[in-house]
């Protein structure tokens, strides 16, 4: 008798729990159905991310991979032999021009610049007493007490020692620039590099460099483009200067700007391309030489490019395509031509206008007069 009350009291249960499930089912898509057989999920749209096409001015461009260079490049060489009996800078200082580097020993070259001093003054001497005699021959001449063979001999020895005195005033200025060369200056302003030979030792003539100076500021960046590119180049350049932008390849963020300053004279044959070189100021030495840059060569300012975001193209059969989304919120699939793209954005030749919305995310989901649900990107 228990067994049977049990088993009517579960069969109750299981009847109720059946019919309240089959409540809230019915409610639910009740509550869920819209007129025309729509639900509220279809109402509402597909959720885009969406922005504006905008008019604006737009730089044409070309880009490249560039390297550093120093406008002008020393290497340091001693002029004559001799003995380092002292160094004036440090590894990498900033140096100016005619600033003292090293200094030669000097004692053998004043010696003989002081032997030729002396040598100098016996000649003047010599010249100005040879002179008088020659004046004084002169007179006797005029007064015929003397015959006109000794006139001439005392003539030519005065001009012997004209001879003599410049020879020796020569030899005593080459000695004195000798001097000079002990004393072996900068010849331009830059950096300096590592002092490659130390106080002690011996250099000869013409060696090997002492150290090698850059100069830094301003510097020069070297980059080749296309040859198809060539024409247009030497157009714009006609008209005025070209700007020219370097990013550092370890700081997107820095950017340096310069001019477009040097066309190479022919196009390299094997690789297709012309040289071209920038001039950077880099006051604030950003650029150093040696290094590879990310370079941007702006042809011409572009006015009213209508621009949208890259993320709104889409490849379809018929080629790029964007949805556009209308005052009722549905989404139009629209064919347009891409003039370029200049990273995140691209310019649009034709198909959209300024002002007109465009998905940007989301267009997997939309289909063409679907509704969407957009919201700024």
């Amino acid at each position: 008798m228990r067994a049977r009350a049990f088993d009517r009291l579960r069969g109750g249960a299981i009847s109720v729990l059946i019919a309240s499930a089959l409540a809230l089912h019915a409610c639910s898509k009740e509550g869920s159905a819209l007129p025309g057989g729509k639900t509220k999920a279809d109402q509402a749209g597909v959720p885009v991310v969406t922005a504006q096409a905008v008019r604006k001015i737009m730089p044409a461009k070309l880009q490249a991979i560039g390297n550093v260079e120093p406008r002008t490049s020393v290497a340091v060489k001693s002029r004559i032999d001799g003995q380092i009996v002292a160094v004036r800078f440090r590894d990498g200082q900033d140096v100016g021009k005619d600033q003292l580097l090293f200094q030669l020993d000097p004692r053998a070259l004043d010696a003989q610049v002081k032997q030729l001093e002396a040598t100098v003054q016996k000649d003047k001497v010599l010249l100005t007493n040879a002179q008088a005699r020659e004046r004084r021959f002169a007179e006797l001449l005029e007064k015929n007490f003397i015959s006109q063979d000794a006139y001439t001999q005392v003539k030519t020895e005065m001009e012997a020692a004209q001879a003599s005195l410049q020879a020796d005033a020569a030899a005593l200025e080459n000695a004195r620039v000798q001097l000079s060369y002990t004393r072996i200056l900068s010849p331009i302003s830059g950096r300096a590099g590592r002092v490659m030979i130390q106080v002690g030792n011996v250099v000869k003539a013409n060696d090997m460099p002492l150290v090698t100076i850059n100069e830094i500021a301003p510097v020069y960046v070297s980059f080749a483009v296309p040859e198809r590119y060539l024409s247009e180049i030497r157009g714009f350049m006609a008209s005025g200067k070209l700007p020219v932008q370097a990013v550092l390849q370890d700081a997107p963020g820095a950017v340096t700007s310069g001019e477009l300053t040097f066309v190479d004279n022919a196009v390299d044959q094997q690789t297709g391309t012309i040289r071209l070189r920038a001039t950077f100021p880099n006051h604030d030495r950003a650029l150093w030489p040696g290094q590879f840059v990310s370079v941007t060569l702006v042809l011409r300012q572009q006015r009213d490019a209508i621009v949208v975001p890259t993320q709104a193209l889409q490849n379809g059969p018929h080629g790029q395509y964007v949805y556009v989304v209308k005052p009722d919120m549905s989404a139009e699939m629209r064919s347009v031509t891409v003039d370029r793209t200049d990273g995140s954005e691209a310019i649009i030749a034709n198909g959209i206008q300024d002002g007109e919305t465009v998905v940007t995310s989301g267009q997997i989901r939309v289909t063409p007069g679907a509704k969407v649900a957009p919201k700024a990107g």
